[in-house]
């Protein structure tokens, strides 16, 4: 049986702001599972309807066999939730929030000092367990909140963008906590990113979602192996239209897109191909003042399923506190 299974998700805010328009995915037992896109996208409000924090407009969903309508409690008794804010008490230690954690979840009162015993040593937290939680760095924080999420023994983590805001390397030592996490408990996990690179890193298979709909799905290396191509990204002068038209006349171009005062041009043989495309340019009287070339990335994949590449801003929590989202993207 799925872990998760979502069908036609759609969710409608009072002020008319379709934040959700048609996703569905299913997650298996034991997978990592990503949803992918900016911030605005719909990913949070479609976690905060599995998670039973409110209601869809319709579609269906299901969590660990529970309907998310019929049976919220059973949804909530199955599942650990980490939400973009972090929702520990700062003012009380590590060995506090857990032990209230437990109780909230109705752990039996003779499990829950080695349940929190077990769930410290897990994340590494023993030594600070008796230490506020306003003493924390932010990656122990982030830590605290997971640990939070897995006293109870649930059967399905849900990961709210979890590394939003913490350093390169405070990420990375994050990310080796999650594969460590997938391995040993087993969980079937829904993360939600706008970091490609954490997608790539984490996600078993991942739905890209944009403008509240899920656009494709599959594993990371499925998704990037279906964008044929090397990418060329041109930055010119001027009169990006023209230059995209002009590039897209050429027989090795396969697809461009005009970003901005880039050019972004899906070649076939990029590195051969580089020359041609600057004199066609230079001949059109587009001057071209840099020229980039990558391999199918799955900033491609977003590109070439969307028309458009993915831009995020840290600072406007998706979906979180203010009962809407905002639109983030590039046109």
């Amino acid at each position: 049986m799925d872990a998760i299974v979502a069908e036609h998700l759609r969710k409608t805010y009072r002020n008319g702001v379709r934040a959700v328009e048609d996703v569905t995915f299913r997650v298996a037992p034991g997978e990592i599972f990503g949803l992918l896109g900016p911030n605005g996208a719909g990913k949070s409000t479609t976690v905060r309807i599995l998670a039973t924090l409110t209601q869809p407009d319709g579609g269906t969903a299901r969590v660990a066999g529970h309907d998310v309508r019929r049976d919220p409690a059973g949804v909530r008794r199955k599942l650990g939730y980490v939400a973009q804010v972090s929702g520990v008490d700062k003012h009380a230690t590590g060995r506090e929030n857990l032990t209230l954690q437990a109780h909230l979840h109705r752990v039996p009162r003779r499990q829950v000092r080695e349940r929190v015993e077990r769930v410290l040593a897990w994340v590494g937290l023993t030594d600070a367990a008796d230490r506020m939680v306003r003493t924390y760095s932010g990656g122990m924080q982030r830590r605290l909140d997971i640990a939070l999420a897995l006293v109870h023994e649930p059967e399905v983590l849900f990961l709210d963008e979890p590394t939003t805001g913490l350093d390169p390397e405070t990420r990375a030592a994050l990310w080796d906590d999650l594969v460590r996490l997938k391995r040993e408990r087993g969980l079937a996990v829904l993360l939600t990113t706008h970091y490609l690179d954490e997608a790539d890193r984490l996600c078993d298979r991942l739905a890209i979602v944009d403008r509240g709909r899920v656009v494709v799905e599959g594993t990371p290396a499925e998704l990037k192996a279906g964008v044929r191509g090397d990418r060329v990204t041109l930055e010119v002068e001027q009169r990006p239209a023209e230059a995209a038209a002009v590039l897209q006349s050429l027989d090795r171009v396969l697809e461009v897109v005009p970003n901005g005062r880039e050019v972004i041009a899906r070649v076939l043989h990029g590195a051969t191909a580089i020359p041609q495309l600057v004199t066609v340019l230079e001949r059109a009287g587009i001057t071209v003042q840099s020229v980039a070339l990558q391999r199918p990335s799955l900033d491609d994949v977003y590109l070439f399923h969307t028309g458009h590449r993915m831009i995020t801003d840290d600072l406007a929590p998706d979906g979180l506190g203010s009962g809407e989202e905002r639109r983030s993207w590039a046109s």
